[in-house]
């Protein structure tokens, strides 16, 4: 295979899944009907587009919800995480188990280079795998960039609903790219939004945030340079970018505002002021990690605050562990670094979905036969 196709598996996943044809060791079934071509051995192989299709947000956000939830009551082992830095960027494996009715383990390998914008590549690309956690099957391959846009967003959803005030009304939204969209239109979902704000180093790219986004949610968005007032105005703020200096300051918000700050996920990158932190309630994800790769890692290295002034994780307060929002003056940031149960719980609503959708699956039948 590796003399007739020596370029095949340097490939996109999704040029992988066009242009296999065949190979001796691979075979790709392409509209299978699962039943009659699904054994112990097979592994679906799903592209962008196809998690696009199968997995939509309002389902996801409830999936995330109980992901925090069962992590905040310790029914889910801790997940884990491994950062290896590149030249101009990185790579992260976060990988988790989860027993969904059936016990998965779920495996994303993302590479982070915010330069691939020049070069015309996704800043994040990379892949999922999907395991069964009883046998070691290999279930599933999947691209990872719709996945971490869709979790990364519920996720936001998540604390959004737990810890915005409930009269929220208008948002910020600070880097105007596919995690901007999809954080507005999850916390939609949670909140009854009238206004949006949005806010990139690229104009263009605002001025098509606020045309599109406005037509699909049916609110008002306005494209600001004035980052300081639009902040001000905002009950809720999400930052979404590749930012490694933080923008957004400490005398920009106002009493009460939620911010979600889900840009920062390696050490060097960084949108919050520290001293931001040291006048809010912070919640993170995963305390070691935000401890780490977060906006708390920026702010503990300034000694602004410590890790025991950290009000809570989100699944503690999910859980009902701990409180969320307690007054509606307090300015309360969530340190999102991304956390793999989110991954675990997106991943396998793809793969169920698509055991149950015959019409656009591609099937790998990898030889079992021992080579020795």
């Amino acid at each position: 295979m590796n003399q007739q196709y020596p370029l095949l598996f340097r490939r996109p996943l999704h040029e992988i899944c066009n242009r296999i044809d065949n190979v001796t060791d691979v075979t790709l079934l392409c509209n299978p009907p699962l039943d009659a071509t699904m054994s112990s051995n097979n592994t679906l192989l799903l592209t962008r587009g196809d998690i696009a299709k199968l997995l939509g947000i309002e389902e996801c956000i409830a999936a995330v919800e109980d992901a925090f939830r069962l992590y905040g009551e310790g029914k889910v082992q801790a997940p884990s995480i491994l950062g290896v830095h590149a030249a101009d960027g990185g790579f992260h494996i976060k990988a988790g188990i989860m027993n969904l009715g059936r016990s998965y383990f779920v495996a994303k390998a993302n590479a982070n280079f915010p330069k691939n914008k020049e070069l015309g590549l996704p800043t994040i690309q990379g892949v999922v795998i999907v395991c069964d956690a009883v046998d070691g099957r290999l279930l599933a391959l999947m691209d990872s960039i719709e996945i971490t846009i869709i979790r990364t967003g519920a996720a936001t959803a998540v604390a959004a609903k737990f810890l915005a005030r409930k009269d929220a009304r208008t948002a910020l939204i600070c880097g105007c790219g596919s995690q901007g969209r999809i954080s507005l239109e999850a916390i939609m979902k949670v909140r009854k939004l009238e206004k949006a704000f949005a806010y990139d180093i690229d104009a263009a790219e605002a001025r098509r945030f606020a045309e599109t986004m406005s037509e699909k949610l049916g609110i008002e968005i306005a494209v600001v340079d004035d980052l300081r007032q639009a902040a001000l105005e905002s009950d809720i703020c999400v930052t979404c970018t590749t930012a490694h200096k933080y923008f957004l300051r400490s005398e920009y918000i106002a009493p009460g505002t939620f911010i979600a700050a889900v840009g920062a996920d390696s050490g060097d990158k960084q949108e919050l002021e520290p001293a931001l932190l040291s006048t809010s309630k912070v919640v993170t994800d995963i305390l070691d990690q935000s401890a780490t790769i977060g906006e708390l890692h920026h702010a503990l290295e300034a000694g602004c605050v410590s890790r025991s002034e950290v009000h809570a994780e989100l699944g503690d307060i999910v859980a009902g562990l701990k409180p969320g929002r307690e007054s509606e003056e307090e300015t309360i940031v969530f340190d999102s670094t991304g956390m793999a149960l989110q991954d675990v719980a997106a991943a396998v609503i793809v793969y169920e979905r698509a055991l149950e959708t015959a019409g656009s699956t591609r099937v790998l039948a990898f030889n079992d036969q021992d080579p020795n």
